[in-house]
């Protein structure tokens, strides 16, 4: 099973320059939203969803809603759902439309992802930070122990891969899963960190440094790799480099921008928790569409 897109180059930069217009009109329209973060992710997921993810698309269901799934993902900074929202409607499963109910009462996107409203798209729930990882872990581990009945193991192993934030990584939780990933083997997870050094309040240097994170990860066992995380392109041949059956599960440091893509935003902490106003949107899309 291959990833039905497989999009690269400019085309694959331009999937993720209309997440980020979509996540500005739709973070707009509900009044509320965690902009920065979800503009910072936008070249992870178009990497992801556009060329790294292996999956089928039932093309008769309604909405694309039949997807079956080879590998995983799991976007456990679920505050950034707002990116995945828009990466959804990008790919034709969501009418734009449908971002403009985001938040409000009886939509079917809410602020952090829930399975039971988007069945088939959405892996497991988050929001409660330091969550995602673990349950990737426990993914992984299925999805090795399941394949290692197939014949032809290796070639058969589904990955997992989960998207955390830098702030996330503060919770002990996360160290707990790194340990487990690395003494079971898990060479099928990948965990790919958001890595905008910025958090709710303030920059993550400032509340909790995690530096040195490249040389933490590795004394917990993992294959560590730094990436342009900006750079769509660059983030999938580095996923596709990856050996997945060295026994070693694998970090990506991403390093991003909070607020990616748009003059005022890029690198303020109040862009955390902000949306746009009429003013800003417009200039903000105008950006969007230049760069």
């Amino acid at each position: 099973m291959e990833n039905p897109f497989k999009q690269s180059g400019d085309a694959l930069h331009r999937r993720a320059q209309e997440i980020r217009k979509k996540i500005c009109v739709m973070n707009a329209t509900a009044k509320s939203g965690h902009t920065g973060g979800d503009m910072s992710e936008a070249d992870i997921l178009a990497a992801l969803y556009f060329h790294v993810l292996r999956y089928e698309i039932d093309a008769a269901s309604a909405a694309h809603t039949n997807v079956r799934w080879h590998d995983e993902f799991v976007l456990s900074k679920g505050h950034g759902v707002g990116g995945l929202y828009s990466c959804f409607a990008e790919l034709g499963w969501l009418e734009d439309r449908e971002l403009l109910t985001y938040l409000k009462d009886d939509s079917r996107l809410p602020g952090h992802p829930v399975r039971q409203k988007l069945p088939g798209w959405v892996t497991v729930n988050t929001g409660g930070l330091g969550h995602g990882f673990p349950i990737a872990a426990g993914l992984a581990m299925a999805k090795q122990r399941h394949a290692s009945k197939q014949d032809n193991a290796s070639a058969n192993t589904g990955r997992v891969f989960v998207l955390t934030g830098d702030g996330e990584l503060e919770e002990g939780s996360n160290w707990e899963a790194a340990m487990a990933a690395a003494h079971f083997e898990l060479s099928n997870l990948v965990v790919i960190v958001d890595r905008n050094r910025l958090q709710l309040a303030d920059f993550t240097h400032n509340i909790m440094d995690l530096d040195p994170l490249d040389e933490k990860l590795r004394a917990f066992g993992f294959e560590v790799h730094d990436v342009n995380g900006n750079q769509a392109d660059s983030i999938w041949k580095l996923l596709e480099s990856l050996d997945y059956g060295n026994r070693k599960p694998k970090a990506v440091i991403a390093h991003t921008i909070k607020g990616r893509g748009v003059s005022f935003m890029e690198n303020q902490p109040a862009w955390h928790h902000k949306f746009p106003d009429e003013a800003q949107l417009e200039q903000a899309l105008k950006e969007l569409d230049h760069a």
